[in-house]
């Protein structure tokens, strides 16, 4: 196979890999237990499985407009003002195949080719991969605990000039949620350099503390990207919006009309039930929260207990020196040798990652503590 140039050359996004490496190990008969992928282990809420049972029959499941259905840019405008108390017009909604999409787009109508943005490492690993692939320089903002994970108007000066700021709060990997303060510190920064906020809020509803507080809040100018995937279990479903203000909203709206001409109708259709259902919604979120402290108490007793807050989410972010130096090989030792599928911190931070294991906690509690029961069993031998 030749070697792969230019905007081919994109990274590989290693939680996927390590899925399908996990599904392969599966497939032969071997017990795997999955903390490597986000994905909720529930089902879309129940109102939701319905209404797309309903839009089959009915409806003849024809495209959208391209911004999607106003009964559902309607509701999610709702959700702003239930949630936020923040009144948002839906004409500055656009419904997305997934945030994936939506980051896409998002990237498309704020920058251009040559300009430099700054992305929090560890972070999410597509917003750098699909930057580059546009030809937008990805500019890593790294933090640590010194800033609990999160990064502030100091750090991110120190990075030179910006074009834009890419931030997450709940994050991936860390699941630190920016206070409301930081975020606000964060926004004004980026109103005086006349940088570019976009806000990845995808893992909102999923918090275990102070709830995180969206950036439109704090300026209507940002860009925000957010999903039916986490809170609302509707990974498959490919389901996401973005909210922009009025000077961006021609370009959104034309570039989803040449991308993807709309995102899929049926799961349209049924996720403006989505959010009518809240308690069943919530009580997964008080799952997560008993799961989180199934790992955490599983991975301190495997000895690894230097790891981010994880405030919100369902991520653990672990420093793994103490075992390895390549946290790649490690995580395939780990599926190979104990069953265990985790994502390497390489994902999430091209130069430290080599030192850390995101752990993910949205499954079943009872696979969760076999997992831990099996890396500490690991562990015991590898030393």
């Amino acid at each position: 196979m030749s070697e792969l140039t230019g905007r081919a050359a994109i990274p590989p996004f290693h939680a996927m890999e390590m899925a399908g490496l996990a599904t392969e190990r599966e497939a032969t008969g071997a017990s795997v237990i999955h903390l490597e992928v986000g994905q909720p282990s529930a089902p879309a809420p129940v109102a939701v499985r319905e209404a797309a049972k309903l839009a089959l029959d009915r409806d003849t499941i024809g495209y959208t407009n391209a911004p999607g259905l106003l009964s559902l840019r309607e509701a999610i405008a709702g959700h702003y003002l239930d949630w936020y108390g923040v009144d948002v017009d839906p004409a500055h909604i656009v419904v997305t195949a997934g945030a994936s999409a939506g980051f896409t787009l998002a990237f498309l109508a704020c920058f251009e080719p040559g300009q430099r943005v700054g992305v929090v490492e560890p972070g999410y690993p597509c917003y750098r991969n699909t930057l580059r692939a546009l030809g937008v320089e990805p500019v890593a903002i790294p933090v640590g605990p010194d800033t609990r994970w999160a990064p502030t108007p100091d750090v991110v000066e120190a990075a030179g000039p910006l074009d834009g700021l890419v931030v997450a709060s709940p994050s991936n990997p860390t699941g630190t949620v920016l206070p409301t303060e930081r975020l606000a510190a964060l926004v004004d920064w980026c109103r005086s350099h006349g940088v570019q906020l976009v806000s990845d809020e995808i893992y909102h509803g999923i918090a275990y503390g102070q709830r995180a507080e969206t950036a439109l809040a704090l300026d209507r100018g940002a860009v925000v990207v957010s999903s039916f995937s986490k809170y609302f279990c509707m990974t498959g479903w490919r389901l996401g919006w973005i909210t922009a203000p009025p000077s961006l909203m021609a370009a959104v709206e034309r570039f989803q009309q040449n991308l993807y001409i709309c995102a899929p109708t049926l799961s349209q259709l049924a996720a403006v039930a989505a959010f009518g259902c809240g308690e069943e919604l919530d009580g997964h979120v008080t799952r997560y929260a008993a799961n989180r402290g199934v790992l955490l108490d599983g991975l301190a007793a495997a000895g690894l207990i230097d790891r981010a807050a994880a405030d919100g989410a369902f991520y653990v972010y672990a420093d793994v020196s103490q075992l390895a130096t390549d946290s790649l090989e490690l995580c395939r030792r780990w599926l190979d040798e104990a069953g265990v599928a985790t994502t390497p911190g390489i994902d999430f931070d091209l130069v430290r990652g080599h030192h850390f294991v995101r752990f993910s906690y949205s499954g079943r509690g009872d696979d969760i503590a076999e997992g831990c029961r099996r890396l500490a069993e690991w562990v015991a031998t590898a030393r």
